[in-house]
């Protein structure tokens, strides 16, 4: 299943590769050789909505900024369209989640924009997983009998409003640095950035101390650092091990767990198969809440503090209606 896994990451560029080719030759003969852009606003391209939000925090209208990713997509799974090419060649800086989150899509989109400046190492491409504290971390060997294991750690570490803040200054130094004339208009709107983020997750702490401690299931290990964050406890997953979808027998297993251990709350991202969790929702009289990991997971939710407002209030709402 595993193989099955990578292969999906990979297809695109197998199934579809004389076509990009043939796109790729379009987008050079329109976008030209890259050019600076110095007199310009610096143009941001992030592999994730979540980046892409706290760029132009700190960017203000200094930069034009733009994901790849959509907010309702699976980050591992990201169909590479040509139209994404002329948008690489672009770019001034490309800012990437890192730990091997997107290497089935973004490696070969940075290799064929044929764009110096965003290549892996140059100046113009920033891994925000440097700056972030890293959770599940793995020890030892891994190897591809544990899953879709990343060896570098787990990269869903935006979900930790504090790794938000670490990124977003990251991301301000990085820009301060292309664009020196600029640094202390980057300083300051990370400045305030820092200051209603706190404020923010003072608020979004108070509201979720009544339920610290509390056990949940999560579909994938995608909330470590939210967990983390705000005191909670995953106890399973509905996953039997990363990238694995679930087995009849390690869904029964799932069950017994969750009445064993009084867990009621079952997280999932959209944009997996609500039929198992439904499922062990219904053995175990638990409910199914539907969190975003992503900005734009759903229309409202424009931008960082968006993210945490939403998925807050949905935790809540579960933790209350199972009590």
């Amino acid at each position: 299943m595993l193989q099955a896994r990578l292969i999906r990451k990979m297809r695109f560029y197998v199934t579809k590769s004389s076509a990009l080719a043939m796109a790729i030759a379009l987008v050079c003969v329109m976008a030209g050789s890259p050019a600076g852009h110095a007199e310009n606003k610096l143009k941001v391209m992030t592999a994730t909505t979540d980046l892409a939000s706290l760029a132009q925090e700190v960017g203000g209208d200094k930069v034009d900024v733009e994901s790849v990713a959509k907010g309702y997509q699976d980050p591992h799974f990201v169909e590479a369209k040509p139209s994404f090419l002329l948008k690489l060649r672009k770019a001034d800086l490309l800012i990437v989640v890192g730990l091997e989150l997107e290497i089935g899509w973004l490696p070969p989109l940075i290799t064929q924009s044929s764009n110096p400046n965003i290549q892996v190492s140059a100046n113009g491409y920033l891994d925000a997983s440097r700056f972030a504290r890293i959770l599940e971390i793995p020890t030892g060997q891994v190897t591809r009998a544990e899953g879709d294991v990343h060896p570098q750690g787990n990269p869903h570490y935006w979900l930790d409003p504090d790794n938000g803040l670490r990124v977003a200054k990251g991301i301000a130094d990085k820009l301060s640095e292309m664009r020196p004339n600029d640094a202390a208009y980057f300083a300051q709107r990370y400045s305030d950035f820092e200051q209603r983020l706190k404020q923010a997750d003072e608020k979004w702490k108070a509201e979720m101390k009544p339920y610290a401690g509390r056990k949940i299931v999560t579909y994938h290990r995608s909330w470590p650092n939210f967990a983390e964050h705000f005191q909670l406890n995953v106890v399973g997953y509905v996953e039997p091990r990363p990238g694995i979808p679930p087995t009849p027998q390690h869904t029964v297993e799932l069950i017994g767990q969750m009445k064993r251990d009084n867990v009621k709350v079952i997280v999932v991202e959209p944009y997996f198969d609500l039929k198992t969790p439904n499922s062990v929702a219904r053995e175990t009289g638990g409910q199914v809440v539907v969190l975003l990991p992503s900005v734009g997971g759903e229309k409202e939710v424009t931008d960082y503090f968006k993210l945490f407002d939403y998925d807050i209030a949905k935790l809540k709402q579960a933790f209350d209606a199972t009590h």
